[in-house]
């Protein structure tokens, strides 16, 4: 007898793990709460003078989805991506002569050396990465519930110490001399939430954020827009059996009956279940079962995220003042760093953490999207950049922050030639994100990657060794949001990894 499952929550996760259930021979449900599926990868329209742009409301680039789901899904048949081969440009302050980040490990020594000052041993960092990561993708790809001990017996102690339970600060310590090249291989512990570079557990950050097989570790754009992820797997659920459910108000889940209710277009609806799903922020469904001990004892988790967005729009193609001899150039990730030594940066971090200020500059990864775009010939009537800034506080809404925006604009078109051809902008910041995507606190993540909540600490379940992916005590009840091992991003690994437990249990 087929098993009934029903998913809440219509984002990448919930929507990789209907497609598996489903092929796996589960009927299965899927409610979201917004018109839109997609969660944090939805897109918004915008009209400049009479015309009008599409643009990523949440998320923007492609990075941590591993292939096999790229494929196995059927995504692979229907989305056409790219991932730019150019060098990413890293500036600190006072220069405006771009440090070239390689894929080619011998050049990339070299250009440590040459402009850092770097003294350290390159070389062994990405080996003892690579090593790591590809354990990582193997856990991935078996749905292994994450384990310090399973990790020590496949790297041994030495790494899992270095790579996975230690402070991302003794780990760059261990490989590097250079302060900037500290910042640029650490800025990912950051950029996962405000945790300190100091904390036990963040380490293991810098090679999860490589983990993504689609692009074999860097990050790319899909045509269209990365929200055309989500159009097509919606349309490849329906095509094999999900039945979709959107603007849809959850009413009443009677777990004892295994029952949930839920009204849609002023319409009752009553759905039987074996198992439910949960596919949304971690709190959700504390607050759905009302069940007020695990939602104290979940919402007392570090959340605190510090990302804010803007989108800028350009009537013509942005012109970058430093020229480059390398094919598309225009497409190059870029970052620009506010602080060049490291106390500085983490300093940065910590003040944010601590409600200091509405804006602690510390970095912006620019995202070429519009260029990306072009190259992959969409056309479309405006030219995209997209500036991911740290550190704002979780204070204000970008609109009570206009100051702040006008002080990151002026930063970026210091590197723009053309900059009188911005002509219009979008700006989320944190506290944004958390009353637009249901983000706890405005992290991405839904979690701070820090000791007590990274690898093999992230998860909501009280009997992990059952399932990592079942929530609180409950026996037919699984979580696979972005709070869920390994992370956010635009990935499904999570809801694929919690729909093979489940169908094992």
């Amino acid at each position: 007898m087929k098993k009934n499952v029903v998913v809440v929550g219509g984002g990448i996760n919930g929507l990789v793990a209907a497609n598996y259930l489903t092929k796996e021979g589960c009927s299965v449900s899927l409610i979201e709460k917004k018109e839109k599926f997609g969660g944090a990868c939805t897109h918004q329209t915008k009209i400049i003078g009479s015309k009008k742009i599409e643009y990523a409301q949440g998320a923007t680039v492609l990075g941590m989805m591993p292939d096999f789901i790229f494929n196995e899904t059927g995504l692979s048949k229907k989305i056409k991506i790219y991932a730019p081969k150019h060098p990413k440009l890293v500036y600190f302050p006072g220069s405006h002569i771009a440090t070239k980040i390689y894929q080619d490990h011998e050049k990339l020594n070299y250009e440590l050396k040459s402009k850092w000052n770097e003294k350290g041993d390159l070389k062994k960092f990405r080996s003892d990465e690579s090593k790591v990561v590809d354990y990582i993708r193997k856990g991935y790809k078996e749905a292994k519930s994450p384990s310090i001990g399973n990790a020590e017996n496949e790297l041994g102690n030495d790494l899992v110490k270095l790579w996975i339970k230690g402070s991302a600060k003794d780990l760059l310590d261990h490989y590097f001399t250079s302060d900037k090249t500290k910042i640029y291989m650490g800025m990912t512990c950051i950029e996962s939430g405000a945790s300190s570079i100091h904390n036990k557990g963040t380490a293991f950050t810098i090679p999860l954020m490589d983990s993504g097989s689609i692009f074999d570790g860097y990050w790319g754009y899909v045509k269209g827009g990365i929200w055309k992820i989500i159009d097509e797997i919606s349309e490849i659920n329906n095509k094999i059996g999900v039945e979709l459910f959107n603007s849809s108000k959850i009413i009443n889940i009677n777990n004892d009956k295994s029952e949930i209710s839920f009204r849609q277009n002023n319409k009752n609806h009553l759905l039987k279940y074996d198992y439910l799903v949960f596919a949304t922020d971690p709190l959700t469904p504390s607050k759905l079962l009302g069940n007020n001990s695990l939602l104290n004892e979940f919402d007392g988790k570090d959340f605190l995220g510090t990302s804010g967005k803007i989108t800028a729009f350009f009537n013509k193609p942005v012109i970058w003042k430093e020229k480059s001899n390398y094919k598309n150039s225009d497409t190059a990730f870029r970052f620009i760093f506010s602080n060049d030594c490291l106390d500085d940066f983490e300093s940065s971090s910590q003040k944010t953490a601590n409600g200091e200020n509405d804006y602690n500059p510390s970095f912006i990864q620019v995202y070429a999207e519009g260029a990306a775009q072009r190259l992959m010939k969409n056309k479309e009537p405006f030219d995209k950049l997209v500036f991911f800034t740290k550190n704002l506080s979780h204070n204000k809404n970008a609109d009570d922050l206009p100051l702040v925006k006008d002080q990151i604009m002026r930063l970026m078109y210091q590197y723009i030639e053309n900059p009188e051809n911005c002509v219009g902008t979008e700006f989320l910041s944190p506290k944004d994100l958390t009353e637009t995507f249901y983000f706890p606190k405005g992290n991405i993540d839904h979690m701070a990657l820090n000791k007590n909540q990274n690898y093999n600490n992230r998860n909501f379940s009280k009997n992990p060794k059952k399932s990592f992916y079942l929530y609180g005590e409950y026996d037919n009840i699984y979580y696979c949001g972005a709070g869920a091992y390994p992370c956010g991003s635009v990935a499904g690994t999570p809801g694929y990894m919690c729909a093979k437990q489940l169908l094992k249990n």
